[in-house]
């Protein structure tokens, strides 16, 4: 599968730069291509520059709301970075027309932090306007959630994340969800830390993307998942995880039960990392469509790990439409992809909303309390005679 890749705002961009990393070395490693076109967007100059993989001419790096906003952020205010990309949005499609391979894209990911101002505010507004162009094509969202202790310590985090939800939620093909918390090391650095985080939310799609589109004969699996199975797996609420098991010695004809076991269970063991590691917290059970790809050398793979794969994610998700495939690509391990789509209930996102509905009325009514201070202010000093003319 290949995607065309859109990053909104200073979380955004670096992931969608990251995705361009990732493009840089399944071309290097395996001579194909998953990524169309990079791009990112923001309102602020500084962190555009602080970018890696994706290109820095002006059509790849794109600076919305110039005049409004001066290259300096729109400082938390979703609002106005929503008004921004409605009135700037045209360079955004303008733009990704220019990638080389635009139009061999399967579908498009557009990617922002629902917290901050630019990307959570121009998710919705863009992602609806490469809907009303590209209609033909899926458009996907990923929505990175804050950090405990933004929603902690800063309110406006939390309303930005439910406005910023219930918007790309009723404009995009499916979202996917991403709880940053879940990847934070405690013991490292801000600057790594955010930077593992990046690495980590996009390094389930390496395989994911490749299965589809790899050319070598010797690696084309038995049941190839291709762009087709994942466009019919994603929709709504949608998390993603991988998991990896090593393998210290292969399968041979002949092998006694015990090492064939042994090379079921460390399937099982990856999976059960896989969901362990989803994106966001989820009841699988709520999933109405799940798919799997297994990844392994050649000989790792057999039916009986297919089938006990396949088993053991129909006993938690009873009700999904499950897809599989399987991919001989890596060596020395076996890792499994999960994806839990079209998801009945999030709990993390109704939070949001409940505490975004309390919040509002907060908010008018300190606007109202600040108001009427600066009433008194004014009606005191009615009687001061003033200097301007």
């Amino acid at each position: 599968m290949k995607l065309l890749v859109i990053g909104l705002g200073q979380c955004g961009s670096r992931i969608a730069d990251e995705f361009a990393g990732l493009n840089h070395r399944a071309r290097a490693q395996r001579g194909i291509e998953i990524v169309t076109g990079a791009f990112g967007i923001n309102t602020d100059v500084a962190d555009l520059s602080g970018l890696r993989h994706i290109k820095s001419d002006y059509q790849s790096r794109i600076v919305i709301g110039g005049r409004k906003a001066s290259g300096h952020g729109v400082g938390k205010i979703n609002e106005m970075g929503a008004q921004l990309a409605r009135e700037d949005g045209d360079k955004v499609i303008n733009a990704i027309r220019t990638a080389k391979r635009f139009f061999e894209s399967d579908a498009f990911l557009l990617i922002a932090s629902a917290g901050g101002g630019t990307g959570s505010g121009s998710l919705p507004v863009i992602t609806q306007m490469v809907k009303d162009r590209y209609g033909d094509k899926p458009v996907y969202a990923m929505v990175v959630l804050p950090f405990e202790h933004e929603e902690s310590t800063e309110e406006r985090t939390i309303y930005n994340t439910a406005t910023c939800l219930k918007s790309v939620s009723a404009v995009a093909d499916a979202v996917f969800l991403v709880d940053n918390q879940r990847y934070v090391r405690k013991d490292s650095s801000l600057g790594n830390n955010l930077a593992g985080v990046n690495e980590q939310i996009v390094e389930p799609f390496y395989d994911l993307l490749c299965a589809g589109e790899e050319k070598k004969q010797k690696y084309i699996g038995a049941k190839v998942l291709d762009a087709g199975d994942i466009i019919q797996t994603l929709g709504g609420w949608t998390v993603l995880g991988s998991g990896v098991t090593q393998v210290h010695s292969f399968l041979q004809r002949g092998a006694d039960f015990r090492t064939k076991s042994t090379e079921t269970h460390r399937g099982i063991e990856s999976m059960d990392e896989a969901l362990s590691e989803l994106s966001l917290r989820c009841n699988p059970a709520d999933a109405a469509r799940a798919m799997y790809l297994l990844s392994a050398p050649h000989r790792e793979m057999n039916v009986d790990l297919v089938k006990e794969l396949g088993d053991y994610l129909r006993s938690l998700a009873p009700n999904a439409i499950i897809r599989c495939g399987d991919y001989p690509r890596e060596s020395g391990v076996i890792q499994v992809t999960v994806i839990m789509s079209a998801l009945s209930d999030v709990e993390r996102v109704k939070k949001y909303y409940l505490k975004a509905i309390q919040l509002v009325p907060e908010y008018e009514r300190r606007q109202e309390v600040a108001e009427t201070k600066r009433r008194a202010i004014d009606e005191a000093g009615e009687q001061v005679p003033s200097l301007i003319a």
